[in-house]
């Protein structure tokens, strides 16, 4: 079960961080991040691992793409 409710964090986060992939929408990243931790968390107290893994491959889209617009842009 909290691996299902991970894979749909990491759904509903990654729906957020494609189009903040667009220059000048990179803030829905600051948006996505605290639901890609939760899902992650989630997908940690699970006992598999695919709900984690899954967010934690949008985590690092997300912070890539913060890290290329310095953060905000």
């Amino acid at each position: 079960m909290l691996n299902l409710l991970s894979f749909i964090f990491g759904i509903v986060s990654l729906v957020i961080v494609i189009p903040a992939t667009i220059p000048l929408l990179g803030w829905a990243n600051w948006i996505a991040l605290p639901l890609i931790v939760i899902g992650v968390v989630l997908g940690q107290l699970s006992s598999s691992n695919a709900g984690r893994n899954f967010c934690i491959v949008v985590m690092l889209i997300a912070v890539v793409r913060l890290s290329l617009g310095g953060g905000i842009i």
